[in-house]
């Protein structure tokens, strides 16, 4: 027996006072009206219609259980009907996972233009260059740059991202400028401490040539951006970070010709059935908002 198919059956039979009425109503024959009856009674162990030839009526028990239904029912369709209006339209809180560098300089300006659009919808975002578990952390979508690897989670191209081997015109002047790969012997490397398992060329020329002594390990690149163009070595960063300073002037791109493949900004959600409008409504957003090629690159 199926509870709520009963409660909604026994309340329109008290409401109509009459199995076949309630059958009309209800769009069912009234055999099946008097069987979810009679399993309801039958499962709750009580009466609860008195029935004569011309109408039926509730018993006391009736009349109480009939009141709470209709309460219990109504509730639940306010329920269903709010839940619809998040399907409908983009309301909620939003929770975004995004990488630390690209979240403080680009996502700004996105997410103020998204909530103009979408006022519903608040933002809960975390900046972490760690790469989240979405679902067992709790968030709607992910920012991730990179060559995605295949998953069950659902990735959305945003952006393409560009990487640049550069340093500052100083440094550069004062070592010299690296021509081909084996000139980099002896040069600082600011590394990036998420590149280790990079198949990048130039950092792998790096790390094996650098003077190791000298060189500099950090897990943020806007700090080894600071410290490129301060002329304390050669850095691998994305134009996301360093397209500023290189249309400045400030660090001037090295060794072109070992340019690596363009990586992508990707949006990254865990279900594409029964997808929430806010999370539908940020996707198709974000995919707009960043023009091609990106208002960062150099």
């Amino acid at each position: 027996m199926d509870r709520l198919d009963a409660m909604r059956t026994f309340v329109a039979v008290v409401a109509e006072g009459s199995f076949t009425k309630a059958a009309d109503r209800l769009s069912m024959s009234p055999q099946l009206v008097s069987k979810y009856v009679s399993q309801l009674e039958e499962h709750l162990g009580l009466r609860l219609l008195n029935r004569t030839t011309r109408r039926v009526h509730p018993t006391e028990a009736g009349s109480r259980y009939q009141a709470r239904a209709m309460q219990l029912l109504e509730e639940l369709d306010e329920l269903e009907n709010q839940l619809g209006d998040y399907r409908r339209s983009a309301r909620g809180v939003l929770r975004i996972s995004a990488p630390v560098s690209f979240g403080t300089s680009h996502l700004p300006g996105l997410l103020q233009a998204f909530q103009r659009e979408h006022p519903a919808v608040g933002i809960d975002l975390r900046l972490d260059d760690s790469k989240v578990d979405i679902v067992e952390e709790g968030f709607d979508i992910a920012l991730r740059i990179g060559k995605l690897k295949s998953s069950s989670l659902i990735a959305k191209p945003l952006a393409p991202i560009r990487i640049v081997t550069c340093a500052a015109p100083l440094y550069l002047k004062q070592q010299g400028t690296p021509k081909t790969l084996d000139d980099l012997k002896g040069h600082r490397y600011l590394r990036y401490s998420y590149m280790d398992n990079s198949d990048n060329e130039v950092h792998q020329a790096l790390n094996v040539a650098a003077t190791t002594t000298t060189g500099f390990t950090c897990n943020n690149g806007d700090v080894l951006l600071q410290a490129a163009i301060a002329g304390a070595g050669i850095i691998i960063q994305p134009t996301f970070i360093a397209g500023p300073a290189i249309a400045n002037k400030q660090l001037k791109i090295i060794l072109p010709a070992h340019e690596p493949e363009p990586l992508g900004l990707y949006a990254v959600y865990a279900h594409r059935k029964f997808l929430a409008s806010k999370v539908r409504a940020f996707i198709d957003f974000a995919a707009n908002f960043f023009a091609q090629p990106p208002s960062w690159e150099c």
